[in-house]
């Protein structure tokens, strides 16, 4: 029976033994495999006994967390599976977090060892210097003969389930700091019965399928929807360090894939590379993924020659629709219907259903008597903000959708406060705690501002403090204060100095008031463009 993560891995290790479970593309210039590398489910498993040796002989077990620095290499596979046979959970870390974001996350999720690539041990011991309390550090290309034992008390007893926590990934919210979503193997294992469901143009091969993901590990598209997917049809998990437009179609090529991965941002990077021989030289059935504009859609399938499917999905919930079947309506935002056990309800600000064709929040839940059951299980160490987004026995996805007569479903907008750049989700509250700490700011006011390739862009408006300075020197000044403590693509791309920021009678800044109706806040005067300062990090 299957019932965690490591079932899954196992039952595809036994149907295809010498299929390849694992692969990264060649990557000149990296220390690691620069030549690329495959594993097959036969190695795969043998490692991942080794692992888990170690692990239960050094005390780790059901109840533990072990944070996870592995960036997009197939190491981060082979550890989460074989701390997943022994029920203990994962908590990714973003290569991209600065010192206080990776201090934050460890002290909060309480993980119990750190396992890190060798490039970042630095600055993961940095980071651990500063947590409340000692956590050991080990270096995953060189693991000592004996892995450090846990502290605090022992590891729960018995065998893992299928509703142990797998892993607690980490993702935006409206107040600041990142929320832990806590994910079991329920989870996971839904995740994948959804991707196999979808069919239609997304109908998988048993032991054919390569998939090339270039969206990282900390996040739920690659961890839980393309791994799943390739675990239940004993695929190949292909993983890219991160998009390389001028080298993706080589990178295609290179590791055989036969499905790929993609964000809305992908799409107008390869069209617009000059047409070549390579546009057609592949064995691509199929793209999936989110966030295309319909402008593209149909240039791309038709340059390129396969369809690229619309989905939508957030940590907490997965993927639990895709537009698989024709009609897809790709000249529009259409994402599909819901999947099984997954029912919906487009509801009004007042929580009241509307009708069919008027825009509203996007509401889910499980059939059954259990709303949440193979969702997340809620947000670590917040009961608040769990009954919030729960609130009437609906999960509330801060997305603003339309649902057709047919059920079909199209995106509109959000709702929420978040900055949508590039696939990664950024709380304007975060940004504005770091810059509202800097002593050169008075006021500070976080917005998304449209972005032609990524989406939407980071944008600060600040009112400085008495005596600061407020030219483009200071924007820049600013800026780098920023990117001392925050990951790159959270910081700033514009700043504005404005003398006042509009202010409710309980001082709350109201944003919308910002600027004029119809005013693109990228071409007022003074706002300083500072893109490029952060593409270059």
């Amino acid at each position: 029976m299957t019932e965690t993560v490591f079932d899954l891995f196992e039952a595809a290790a036994l149907r295809v033994p010498e299929g390849g479970s694992l692969c990264a593309p060649p990557m000149a210039g990296r220390a690691y495999h620069p030549d690329g590398i495959e594993i097959s489910y036969r190695t795969a498993r043998e490692r991942v006994a080794a692992l888990s040796a170690r692990y239960r002989e050094a005390g780790y077990g059901r109840g533990r967390r072990v944070a996870l620095l592995l960036e997009n290499r197939p190491d981060f596979h082979l550890h989460w599976w074989a701390l997943n046979a022994l029920g203990c959970g994962i908590v990714p870390i973003n290569p991209a977090y600065r010192q206080e974001e990776m201090v934050y996350l460890i002290d909060h999720s309480e993980a119990a060892l750190v396992v890190s690539v060798p490039e970042r041990l630095g600055d993961v011991e940095a980071a651990v210097r500063l947590c409340e309390r000692a956590v050991p550090i080990v270096d995953a290309a060189a693991l000592p003969a004996r892995l450090p034992a846990p502290r605090g008390g022992s590891s729960g007893g018995g065998s893992p389930g299928i509703d142990d926590e797998a892993a607690l990934l980490y993702t935006s919210g409206t107040t600041g700091r990142p929320k832990g979503c806590i994910l079991t193997n329920r989870y996971f294992l839904n995740s994948a019965c959804w991707y196999r469901e979808a069919g239609g143009l997304m109908t998988l091969e048993e032991g054919c399928e390569r998939l090339l993901n270039p969206l990282p590990l900390h996040h739920a598209n690659a961890l839980a929807i393309g791994s799943m997917a390739m675990l239940s049809a004993a695929g190949c998990i292909v993983m890219a360090d991160r998009f390389h437009p001028r080298s993706w179609w080589a990178d295609v090529a290179a590791t055989r894939a036969t499905i790929i991965h993609y964000l809305g941002i992908m799409p107008p990077l390869l069209l617009s590379l000059p047409p070549g021989p390579e546009d057609r030289a592949d064995a691509v059935r199929f793209g999936a993924g989110a966030g295309i504009d319909p402008k593209h859609h149909e240039a791309f399938e038709a340059r390129f020659g396969f369809p690229l499917i619309e989905g939508w999905g957030m940590t907490e919930v997965a993927m639990p629709t895709w537009a698989s079947v024709e009609p897809r309506q790709i000249d529009t935002r259409a994402f599909g219907r819901p999947l099984s056990g997954c029912e919906v309800r487009i509801v009004d600000d007042e929580d009241r259903a509307v009708p069919p064709g008027v825009p509203g929040e996007l509401t889910l839940r499980m059939t059954g008597g259990d709303p949440r059951r193979g969702l997340f299980s809620g947000y670590l160490k917040d009961p608040a903000a769990t009954d919030e987004a729960w609130r009437g026995g609906w999960f509330h996805t801060g997305d603003v959708v339309s649902q057709a007569a047919d059920g079909m479903l199209c995106f509109v907008d959000r709702k929420k406060n978040i900055i949508r750049r590039s696939g990664e989700n950024i709380a304007a509250a975060e940004v504005e705690a770091v810059l509202q700490a800097d002593e050169r700011v008075a006021q500070a006011a976080v917005i998304a501002v449209p972005d032609e390739l990524r989406q939407e862009e980071v944008m600060a408006c600040i009112v400085p403090a008495p005596g600061a300075g407020a030219d483009r020197d200071a924007a820049k000044s600013l800026q780098d204060a920023c990117l001392e403590r925050l990951a790159y693509y959270k910081v700033p791309g514009y700043l504005l100095f404005l003398d006042t920021l509009p202010v409710t009678s309980t001082q709350k800044v109201q944003k919308v008031k910002l600027f004029p109706d119809g005013t693109d806040p990228r071409q007022v005067a003074g706002c300083h463009d500072l893109r490029e300062r952060k593409r270059s990090r």
